[in-house]
């Protein structure tokens, strides 16, 4: 470090203005070649700039108009001149001493190379010209493919005065329907906002030639807009500047627009004088942005059919092409056509690796597309990518996500079609019966119908909102939690048991048709697996004349079938059910062995009343014999309520404690109006003009009492208390129940058809023996058994285990 003391302390204003001399003098960055460039120059001075901070440095900066934005404005507002001391090879040029024809940065990959900042550094230090000589990590612009550095360069070009049309782009923007909203009126917006022109010109080889041609002196110039136009200036040219003049384009015009073929042509200004193309290139992003009209030749043909599909009704494409194709489409639309270019845009998020990082080659982390639809299919992968996140947003992929939907949506989906194909190839069911009107079905088919019905209006309404995900996931639900899991399990006896009378019929139709229209509502998004299932059940019942479902309409809602209160309803006997088994499962017990009894608190009339009338359903789902309605109020249930601090501490501050007693005395009915809604909690105080204190169930902890021999689970508003305690009676059905279901797995293993009959031989146990002896009937009746004996050895058997006890048994077809 250069020796120094300090002989005075100033602000940097005061330095404002002040000449230095300069550090690094050499034959091409003297004042003489700076004036000779840019008349009247003053270089070599000290000068404010408001981008200049501490925080990046040291607060001065040097300053090269030449090679960024914010010098160059300062350059021009100050006259400091412009001077280029590097070629476009990245090599500083010659007249720069020892340093010239040197790269500034290794772009070459050189073996060897020497940094010329070191060198530059030295240079400075043995002339003492350096106070101080250090290195420093900061921000700077690379390359994205080869990581080097990079260099901004001026250069002259063209430009569109987009400047001129900010306001209207703005306004017209603001019509547009930005999905997610926030990208049009953030990252887009605040682009139109900050707006500059359109750099439209490269110095390239490849790509629209600008179509300008100009005189040498550049006081006359020519703008050609069609070929038939410069088919025309060629003629004329030739006429005006002799024969010799554009002789290979005379005959036929020319017939490549590009590079080097434009090139040769000359044309002739209006003084007779000869004009050369300028050498530029069109941006390549205005060749995207033109799109529109060039699709259609337009304005040279196809005129109505260009207005019939003027604007776009939607466009997609990634975020990052709001300062890309979204931005020029925008441009040109308001320019040519005080017009926006489309009228919805889906902004694509980035699909990034499952840790949340960027794919790249070169990390390693690429997912090829290829392989993964080889592996899972193109429909898994297609459903995946919609449902996982909304296309705006960045998803993380994951392998196993894609083996979750194979498995959770297709596979439930698939085996729910092989259930019925099942049933109805035995029972010959191909939908020639008379269709029978949904209001003469039993409820639980008007159920279904009603759900599929809500579910096409919902997906109809999330499609055209441009929610693909909302919908595909709605699709999910229905499939999953209504109908695998729900109707067909309720109905599954519907199928398999009794003649092929109406309520069978009923059965057949009304799974027919949730199948059916399923194919028609995923076919955007698994067009193959839509294919294949509308296919299979077409072939049976020839309900459409098409052979695709790519070629029948979208399914339309039926409002007359959608019954809001039966949904509801049957909502109800869902949470209620999914209550008590959570329960069964808590305490280990098996949804086979039965349980005597359920309470269920009703917070109200018309909620006892809709648990009455699924009481049936809850009873058979859950393996219990009996459910009992409590009213709102009763003691048999007592719940107490804490105050939440956490959600209500910032909204009430200092009346936190007051709430906090207040909650404390709720009673079970005041309890269960906040878990059904809101309630206001300073009534009285309202009505003396305060704020209204609004508390809503997650403001509130609640707690249930003990009660011996039950067990208590909460959802919402929803209460139910199981009774776990197992009498001698049940116990026995219970055993009776599994051994029923291992001797339907010992059919299903066996390859028995549905409708074998069997013959069953078990080993003596007289632990066991009872229990099956008291329900011999039923279980014959279930498994179609002619004979059920107990023997007291069996050679070649099968072992099998009912609740803890080994049993051999023998099945075999009569």
């Amino acid at each position: 470090m250069i020796p120094w003391k300090i002989l005075k302390e100033l602000k940097g204003k005061n330095l404002d203005g002040t000449l230095y001399e300069q550090l690094l003098p050499f034959e091409a960055n003297s004042l003489e070649k700076i004036q000779e460039i840019t008349p009247g120059a003053q270089p070599f001075r000290v000068l404010l700039g408001d981008f200049v901070t501490t925080e990046d440095g040291t607060g001065i900066v040097h300053t090269a108009p030449a090679f960024g934005a914010d010098d160059f404005k300062v350059g021009q507002k100050n006259n400091l001149g412009i001077l280029t001391l590097v070629d476009k090879e990245g090599k500083f040029i010659d007249g720069v001493g020892e340093f010239s024809s040197r790269y500034v940065k290794d772009y070459k990959n050189e073996p060897g190379y020497i940094d010329v900042n070191i060198d530059i550094s030295v240079k400075l230090k043995k002339e003492n010209r350096a106070f101080k000589v250090e290195k420093y990590e900061h921000n700077y612009p690379h390359c994205w493919r080869t990581d080097k550095p990079v260099i901004y360069y001026p250069l002259d070009a063209w430009f569109i005065k987009t400047t001129a049309a900010k306001e209207r782009m703005i306004e017209l923007n603001n019509t547009i329907n930005w999905k997610p909203a926030s990208t049009g009126t953030g990252r887009f917006g605040n682009w139109l906002e900050n707006i500059v022109d359109w750099n439209l010109s490269r110095s390239r080889f490849w790509g629209t030639p600008l179509p300008i041609w100009r005189t040498e002196e550049g006081n006359e110039e020519k703008c050609i807009g069609s070929v038939e136009e410069l088919k025309s200036e060629i003629q004329k040219a030739s006429a005006k500047l002799g024969n010799h003049i554009n002789t290979q384009y005379l005959h036929d015009g020319i017939l490549d627009l590009h590079k080097p073929y434009v090139d040769d042509i000359i044309l002739v200004s209006d003084t007779g004088t000869p004009m050369k193309r300028v050498p530029d290139l069109v941006d390549v992003w205005f060749d995207s942005g033109a799109m529109p009209y060039a699709q259609w030749h337009y304005p040279f043909e196809n005129k109505e059919i260009f207005q019939l599909n003027f604007p776009a009704d939607f466009i997609a494409e990634g975020v990052d092409q709001t300062r890309g194709w979204f931005y020029t489409l925008h441009v040109l639309g308001a320019l040519l056509f005080d017009s926006v270019a489309y009228k919805t845009v889906v902004s694509n998020g980035l699909v990034l690796d499952k840790n949340g990082n960027k794919m790249s080659k070169r990390l390693g982390n690429v997912v090829d597309p290829f392989a993964i639809i080889d592996k899972y299919g193109a429909d898994a992968a297609r459903w995946y990518l919609i449902t996982n996140a909304s296309p705006w947003d960045s998803l993380k992929f994951d392998e196993e996500g894609i083996k979750e939907v194979q498995r959770k949506f297709f596979g439930t989906l698939y085996n729910t079609y092989q259930f019925f194909a099942l049933y109805a190839n035995v029972d010959g069911f191909n939908f020639t019966e008379k269709y029978i009107p949904v209001n003469e079905r039993p409820e639980i088919d008007q159920w279904i119908l009603s759900c599929l019905n809500s579910l096409i209006k919902t997906v109809s309404e999330n499609f055209d909102a441009y929610e693909p995900t909302q919908a595909g996931r709605a699709i999910e639900e229905f499939t999953d939690s209504l109908l695998s899991n729900w109707y067909v399990r309720l109905c599954r006896r519907r199928f398999w048991k009794g003649e092929y009378e109406l309520d069978k019929i009923c059965a057949y139709q009304t799974l027919y048709e949730c199948l059916e229209t399923l194919s028609r509502l995923i076919a955007p998004v698994a067009p193959f697996f839509a294919d294949w299932m509308f296919n299979n059940l077409n072939e049976v019942t020839h309900m459409h004349h098409e052979q695709s479902v790519h070629h029948t309409l979208f399914p339309v809602v039926n409002e007359n079938v959608i019954q809001p209160l039966l949904e509801k309803r049957m909502q109800l006997a869902q949470d209620a059910s999914s209550l008590i088994l959570s329960l069964r499962k808590k305490e280990n017990i098996k949804v086979r062995q039965p349980l005597q009894k359920a309470f269920i608190s009703a917070m109200d009339a018309a909620m006892a009343k809709n648990i009455g009338l699924v009481a049936n359903i809850i009873k058979t789902e859950t393996n219990i014999r009996a459910i009992d309605i409590l009213e709102a109020g009763n003691n048999f249930i007592q719940k107490k309520a804490k105050a939440n601090f956490k959600t209500l501490g910032k909204k009430l501050g200092s009346k936190m404690k007051w709430a906090a007693d207040e909650i404390a005395n709720f009673s079970n009915t005041e309890i269960e109006k906040v878990q059904s809604g809101t309630m206001v909690l300073n009534t009285e105080a309202v009505k003396a003009g305060e704020e209204a204190i609004i508390i809503s169930e997650e403001d509130l902890e609640i707690t249930t009492n003990a009660i011996p021999g039950y067990k208590i689970a909460t959802k919402g508003s929803l209460t139910v208390a199981l009774d776990i305690n197992i009498s001698d009676v049940l116990k026995k059905e219970g055993e009776a129940s599994g051994f029923l279901k291992r001797i339907q797995n010992l059919r299903k293993d066996s390859n028995f058809s549905l409708t074998d009959r069997i013959k069953v031989q078990v080993s003596q146990n007289e632990t066991m023996q009872h229990s099956l002896m008291e329900f011999k009937d039923y279980i014959c009746g279930e498994i179609l058994a002619d004979t059920l004996d107990f023997v007291p050895t069996i050679s070649n058997g099968t072992q099998i285990e009912v609740n803890d006890i080994l049993l051999n048994v023998n099945i075999s077809k009569k």
